[in-house]
Parts: C-alpha cells; structure tokens; sequence
C-alpha cells in the first residue's frame, strides 16, 4: 500500500473512532459533567461563583415567587427523567428557556437544586462538577430571560429563541471547557448534535409559553 494511501486510511479510522467517543460522549453526559473530567481547581471555582449567584440570585425573593422557584426546580428535575432517541444517542428536556422567561433572575437557584437533586439520586453530573454544570445550564436560563425582555421582537420569536439559546449557550461553554481540558476538536461534533436538541426544545418552549398565555398569563411577566 502507498504510504500517502495508508495515511489517510489512518486518519480515517482516527476520525471514526474521534466521532463514536463523541457520540459516547454525548450519551453519558448530556451536559451533565461528571466528576474528573474537568480540572479540579476550575471546579473549585465555578462552584464558588455558583454558591455566589445562588445567593445574589435568590437574595430577597418575594412570597409570591418562592412557589414559582419551587414548581420550576421541580419541572428541570423531572425533565431529567424523559428521555428521547436522537441522532443515533439519547436526550432529555432541558427546560432552561422557560426557566429563563417565568423567573427571569431567579432562575439560578431552581437550576442549581435541580442539579443537585440529579447529581444525588440519579448520578448525573457530580458534586465536584456541580459548580460548573450549574454555570453552564444556568446561563442558558439567564440567555432566555435575557431575551424574553427583548420587547421589540415577537412573543413568538423571543420564546423560540429563549428555548433554542437555553440549549446551545450550555453547550457552547460546555465545548470550549472540553477543548481548554484537551479533549481535542471532535467536541465540537457536539453542536451537530445538540442544535437539533435544541430546535425541539425551541418549540417546546414555545408550546409552554403560548399555554401559560391562555391559562395563566400571570406568570409570564
């Protein structure tokens, strides 16, 4: 065999088997970090800014928003359990969208309870990663309700990108986080994957907002 053909067989071959881990990846993870495959000290540290904006977050809610946080740390956590094929591996809802548009700034508090609460009982993500998980998740909630005050833009419009932002940001932060621990650039095979993910959390997330318009308006401020 030429030796230029037998290069880039093996390049072949490494390409493949660079996209099945991926795709492993993908499957174990679904941007729930698990404890070791990020650095250690930034874990220290994004679990110090999380404890921080759980705080700064949160500081002086009202009576009235507490059950709302409440109800919608409940629906992330559950979300976690439904499970759908895609792309040759398996997702789940995120919710982190319409986290963003109900809670606006109180969102990181739901998220970072409802990742816990994962990490727990269900194993995904861990302890250590949880700081950085939470950051990541919680700046897709924060991307959404970012755009939900958008006022110039369609209702429409601004649900369907606040769920499409709510999935890609985490994803995005996720991938350069990969890339700085040496993962190489076959993470980044993960946004094929996950912008798909996150057209059906787009019009799922415009479903719920056009739900809660007709049966409870007040929540959606």
């Amino acid at each position: 065999m030429h030796p230029s053909l037998k290069t880039d067989r093996n390049k072949g071959i490494g390409n493949i088997f660079e996209i099945v881990y991926i795709y492993i990846f993908i499957y174990i993870i679904f941007m729930h970090i698990s404890d070791g495959i990020i650095d250690t000290n930034v874990c220290i540290a994004a679990g110090a800014v999380s404890i921080g904006l759980v705080y700064i977050s949160g500081r002086k809610a009202t009576v009235d928003e507490i059950p709302t946080m409440g109800m919608m740390g409940a629906a992330l956590f559950v979300a976690s359990l439904i499970h759908f094929p895609l792309a040759g591996t398996s997702m789940h809802l995120g919710l982190f969208g319409i986290a963003g548009i109900i809670l606006g700034k109180r969102s990181f508090p739901p998220v970072f309870a409802a990742l816990l609460f994962q990490s727990l009982i269900f194993q995904h993500g861990g302890l250590v990663t949880l700081g950085v998980n939470s950051l990541n998740m919680g700046a897709g909630a924060f991307a959404g309700w970012l755009i939900w005050r958008t006022k110039f833009m369609n209702e429409n419009i601004r649900a369907l990108l606040a769920g499409f932002l709510g999935i890609i940001i985490p994803v995005l932060l996720m991938s350069v986080e990969f890339r700085l621990s040496g993962y190489g650039r076959g993470i980044i095979y993960l946004l094929s994957v996950y912008v798909i993910a996150a057209v059906v959390e787009s019009i799922i997330t415009l479903g719920a907002v056009r739900f809660i318009r007709r049966v409870k308006p007040a929540l959606l401020p």
